[in-house]
């Protein structure tokens, strides 16, 4: 795994891109900070791509380990980690949700409060300025939560994944957290894509259908 202090790793805030969530109707940002071990390449790509589609989820340890050394300034000042949900047909097709797998070795109790309502297309099927439209109102509460909102009221919650291309996943994710009462949310992410400009390969274009 990819040292996470290598100067390559992206160190930006993931872009606030275009949402239809209220808040980015308002122009008000989503994701606070977010942070990635690195840029989704090489054998960090290897990795995750045995992780997510080869089934290898003991590699999840040490791909979260190597998150928590990257994102320890977030996951100190974070309450949960929330992982990113898959629709319950992907999950029950895949066996697991490679997001739960890295958070659950976080150091941080795992909230599951995010529920995925409907199937999307792949975010990788779609060109980047549709992506943000195809999530947009996906994500909700699970039933449980909204009947405790109160348990995330003020919290700072701290979303999961393993590659964020455009980050519209992130920003609708987090669009929902925040209308639930959290007042901060980051992102933390195995790899990130990074695009060089136009008539760069996406990195993500070659790999089976998430």
């Amino acid at each position: 795994i990819p040292d996470p202090q290598s100067p390559a790793s992206p160190q930006s805030p993931i872009p606030n891109p275009r949402s239809l969530c209220a808040r980015c109707s308002r122009g008000e940002r989503t994701i606070d900070r977010a942070r990635a071990v690195g840029e989704y390449e090489g054998a960090l790509r290897e990795i995750i791509h045995a992780l997510k589609y080869g089934g290898r989820r003991s590699l999840a340890r040490p791909l979260a380990e190597s998150m928590r050394a990257r994102g320890t300034e977030l996951l100190s000042a974070a309450d949960y980690a929330v992982p990113v949900p898959l629709h319950w047909r992907r999950e029950y097709q895949r066996g697991f949700n490679q997001a739960r797998d890295l958070a659950r070795h976080l150091g941080l109790p795992v909230m599951d409060a995010l529920t995925r309502r409907r199937r999307t297309r792949a975010q990788v099927e779609l060109p980047a300025d549709r992506r943000h439209l195809n999530v947009a109102d996906a994500f909700e509460l699970r039933r449980r939560w909204l009947q405790q909102s109160r348990s995330i009221q003020g919290t700072t919650m701290i979303l999961v994944d393993d590659v964020s291309t455009t980050g519209s996943t992130l920003e609708a994710c987090a669009g929902v957290l925040k209308e639930g009462g959290a007042s901060e949310v980051y992102a933390l992410t195995a790899a990130r894509v990074i695009t060089r400009g136009r008539g760069t390969t996406n990195p993500e274009s070659r790999i089976p259908n998430p």
